[in-house]
């Protein structure tokens, strides 16, 4: 057993209570939880070496707040007012922010009361088994087979990663047998388009772009190619605003109708491309386009660099829109669906 799944079978403990029924009914229920993670992280294509490759540039991406708490537990000692307050500043600093930190703070008050927990070790793999219950209602997996063509619909503010989260999308919808087609719903930038195009080729995939063409112009002809080619999923690129330019959000909400016109009930997935080192902004982010567009998932992209990570958590606790894929670095490949364990064992430095 590696310590990763220790921790795992510990947390899942702590997260349901107390047992006593038979060992063997443990185990089934360990088993269902963890073919449960399993479907959400893995693909047939995948093998055991690149599902440890992702996992370690998690770990990497998320290397300064598991330094951090792991430094705070390390020195053992008992629980008290003193260890609260140090883990208070980290989880803040982390970005967390105040509503999240003060519930995982309350939860784990009463924990330690419940539990009579004593030790700070204790302290550590309850705050684990309190994260893990917070950010597990944003681990649901994309359900594309719904509708032929699937239609997904990117937003975000500039610079967020949408064009480059289309490519990676594109690639692991591939790894699923999926067929795929581009629209290059960016029509203000020429570099945006040339790299989509770019992506289109290295992928193997048709992008539908025009030059200094409507946004919902482009879009409506992606989804109906789509809809005369039999296309599993159209991966829509929108440019890149900010929720304060009334005038750019009312256009992408025309952009929104436009699809509908073009296929009822579609886009199916409106996701909001958020880049994971903007912080607490993340937040007035996920509110304004929400507001505009009612996003249906996010992509939290960047966390292979400084990004500190907690904020999902604050995501969770403020506006718990499921959180449909993470990145964490520049390859095709870089793009997997969220795993709320592997996120906590990454972001707490458990397997070390």
């Amino acid at each position: 057993m590696t310590a990763k799944t220790a921790i795992i079978q510990k947390m899942h403990y702590a997260l349901f209570g107390s047992i006593s029924a038979t060992s063997t009914n443990f185990q089934n229920m360990f088993g269902f939880l963890k073919k449960s993670a399993t479907e959400n992280k893995t693909s047939p294509a995948e093998d055991l070496s690149q599902k440890a490759g992702w996992f370690n540039r998690l770990k990497s991406g998320l290397t300064r707040t598991a330094n951090q708490v792991s430094a705070l537990f390390g020195r053992g000692g008992k629980i008290d007012d003193e260890l609260y307050e140090e883990l208070e500043t980290i989880l803040i600093t982390a970005d967390v922010g105040m509503e999240a930190t003060r519930f995982l703070l309350a939860e784990l008050r009463q924990q330690v009361k419940i539990e009579r927990l004593t030790e700070a070790a204790q302290l550590k793999e309850a705050l684990a088994s309190s994260l893990i219950r917070l950010l597990q209602p944003l681990a649901q997996p994309l359900q594309t087979s719904l509708h032929q063509p699937f239609v997904i619909m990117l937003a975000g503010v500039n610079g967020a990663g949408k064009t480059t989260s289309i490519g990676k999308l594109a690639k692991y919808f591939q790894t699923q047998g999926k067929s795929v087609l581009l629209a290059a719903g960016d029509t203000f930038r020429a570099a945006a388009r040339e790299q989509l195009i770019e992506w289109g080729a290295r992928n193997n995939v048709t992008v539908i772009a025009q030059q200094g063409g409507d946004a919902a112009a482009v879009i409506f002809d992606a989804v109906q190619a789509a809809q005369a080619r039999k296309i599993d999923i159209v991966l829509a690129d929108t440019a890149g605003r900010l929720s304060t330019q009334s005038h750019l959000m009312e256009e992408i909400k025309k952009v929104k109708r436009v699809i509908a016109k073009a296929l009822p009930g579609a886009p199916h997935e409106v996701l909001l491309v958020l880049d994971a080192n903007t912080g607490q902004n993340a937040l007035s982010q996920v509110k304004a386009f929400d507001d505009a567009l009612a996003v249906t998932g996010l992509i939290l992209t960047k966390l292979d660099g400084t990004a500190k990570g907690g904020v999902i958590a604050a995501i969770a606790k403020a506006h718990p829109i499921p959180l449909r894929f993470i990145g964490v670095g520049e390859s095709l490949d870089d793009m997997r669906p969220f795993v709320a364990e592997d996120f906590v064992v990454a972001l707490l430095g458990l397997d070390e």
